[in-house]
């Protein structure tokens, strides 16, 4: 298997149960852990802060990649937020990738208040989010006055964690070719006609064009796949798991990430499936 397999791990438990899932997947071999940053997640709640988990996570790890996917613009300014996150980077060793999102229409958005805006504002804002957050972690101080986001003389510093930046349509297509180490999908939730292969297969072209408007070079990008939004189950088995993830790394999938099981629902799977597709996956 030559895709990078990481598990998405649910920020609903408390540290005193988390902990254990947290050491287990490093010890089961998963490359990458991550874990979504919402202030409730449909409707579970409790609902755990992502960054905080992070740095407890980093503190009972020692190599497993960490991360949030993704963090968005829906409750957090992006100066704080890359304050948080260098805290994280640094306690982990290094370890952070920062994955990072526009928001959907659910969950977190209009939590602190404001009018929700619509598709194109949200793209926008993310844009301009995405980039404050890169130049806050610049050693000089920053001053940026924006349409919705802005600083005075931040200097939170460097290094920067890379970014893995979710994006299914051209604006933010555009973003992530500016900004990201990383292009995350999650196959056609972005697109609801036709297969999910052929969702990935069309968002993979519209990375290509938007690398090609800046004179990137697309190959230089990891591409994660979000498992676990569409219709397909590559957790029913570990032969179920090594056919998706050969349908996938043929199209040019790099790193697969799956859901850690929840009982009920669409997340339900067998822990023991889950271990063995760690195992063979193994460690690069």
């Amino acid at each position: 298997m030559g895709v990078r397999v990481g598990v998405l791990i649910w920020a609903g438990e408390s540290w005193s149960s988390a902990a254990e899932v947290w050491r287990r997947a490093e010890e089961w071999g998963f490359s990458h852990a991550w874990v979504y940053d919402h202030v409730e997640w449909r409707g579970v709640r409790p609902w755990f802060d992502a960054y905080a988990i992070l740095a407890a996570a980093a503190a009972v790890t020692t190599r497993i990649g960490l991360g949030p996917l993704v963090t968005t613009p829906n409750f957090r300014h992006p100066v704080p937020a890359a304050h948080a996150l260098k805290t994280v980077h640094d306690i982990s060793g290094g370890r952070l990738t920062v994955g990072l999102g526009a928001g959907s229409d659910v969950d977190d958005l209009g939590v602190l208040g404001a009018e929700p805006p619509d598709p194109r504002e949200r793209a926008r804002r993310f844009g301009e989010w995405v980039e404050l957050l890169g130049v806050a972690f610049a050693d000089q101080p920053v001053s940026r006055r924006g349409h919705t986001w802005s600083t005075t003389r931040t200097r939170v510093g460097g290094p920067r964690p890379p970014f893995a930046i979710a994006a299914g349509g051209p604006l933010g297509m555009r973003v992530a070719a500016r900004h990201a180490q990383t292009w995350v999908t999650l196959g056609n939730r972005y697109r609801r006609t036709g297969t999910a292969e052929s969702a990935v297969r069309r968002q993979l072209a519209l990375l290509g064009e938007a690398c090609a408007e800046i004179g990137r070079d697309p190959g230089e990008l990891d591409r994660l796949l979000l498992s676990g939004v569409t219709d397909e189950r590559p957790l029913a088995s570990v032969q179920a798991f090594a056919d998706y993830a050969g349908r996938y790394e043929a199209l040019g999938i790099t790193d697969i990430v799956v859901h850690w099981p929840m009982p009920g629902g669409r997340f339900a799977a067998d822990l023991r499936v889950l271990e063995q597709i760690a195992g063979a996956a193994g460690t690069p």
